[in-house]
């Protein structure tokens, strides 16, 4: 009898990111990020606002649009049926983020992408980026719970916190680096090749048309300029 095994995840070492470095900050600044949270029960104004957040994080403003609504799971978040945690997985999981993230990417684009959304920081290098790929083999939904399951994901965020980018990172700021959140995530170097490169050639001459008003004249210097050009230099 055949039983299905997922792949395990490959080993990676961390990197010292600065959201690994106790903060040594004296009074919240640009760096500090807002926090939303369902803890202290909000209101609607305030349920708007987290709902928002979520959107922002995973789908970025760049996807926020109308098919990107998910109206059932913000009536479940609203009334409690579902954690934050259960809403941020929904968005993930939902076909159009699939649409519009997943099938315009590779896997290796894709894995980073979602850590970044997930986890709220870059990957520490190739290796975690490789290791996060390998597990979409197991399937998207493993994959994702893999992420909201981990000890990182429920240390920083648990179930009714919105996630966020943990600390920017500063020396990248002075290049204009923006927040994971706000970059175009789509797409992939390859699926910008293939669509930057023309699908059919051309082997016959190129005839440039030229409208007749446009047409020297008898008399007109570009007609001896042509006739120049013409003649051999002995």
């Amino acid at each position: 009898m055949e039983t299905n095994m997922s792949l395990p995840l490959l080993k990676y070492a961390f990197s010292s990111q600065n959201q690994r470095v106790v903060s040594y900050d004296v009074k919240p600044g640009d760096e500090q990020p807002k926090i939303f949270t369902i803890d202290s029960l909000p209101v609607a104004q305030e349920m708007d606002e987290i709902i928002w957040a979520a959107y922002r994080q995973i789908f970025s403003e760049h996807q926020i649009l109308r098919v990107t609504r998910q109206p059932l799971l913000e009536s479940q978040l609203r009334f409690n049926q579902i954690t934050v945690r259960d809403f941020i997985k929904g968005l993930v999981l939902s076909p159009i983020f699939r649409e519009l993230n997943y099938n315009a990417n590779n896997n290796y684009r894709f894995a980073e992408m979602i850590v970044q959304r997930v986890l709220g920081r870059d990957i520490y290098n190739e290796r975690e980026k490789i290791a996060w790929s390998i597990s979409i083999v197991n399937g998207i939904e493993g994959f994702i719970d893999a992420l909201l399951n981990s000890d990182e994901y429920l240390s920083n965020f648990g179930y009714d916190t919105v996630p966020y980018q943990r600390r920017r990172i500063i020396p990248q700021r002075s290049k204009g680096e923006i927040p994971f959140n706000l970059k175009t995530p789509r797409y992939g170097s390859e699926f910008r090749d293939q669509i930057a490169t023309p699908q059919f050639s051309w082997a016959g001459p190129v005839r440039r048309f030229k409208p007749q008003e446009q047409q020297p004249k008898a008399g007109d210097p570009a007609l001896f300029l042509s006739m120049v050009k013409t003649i051999r230099r002995y």
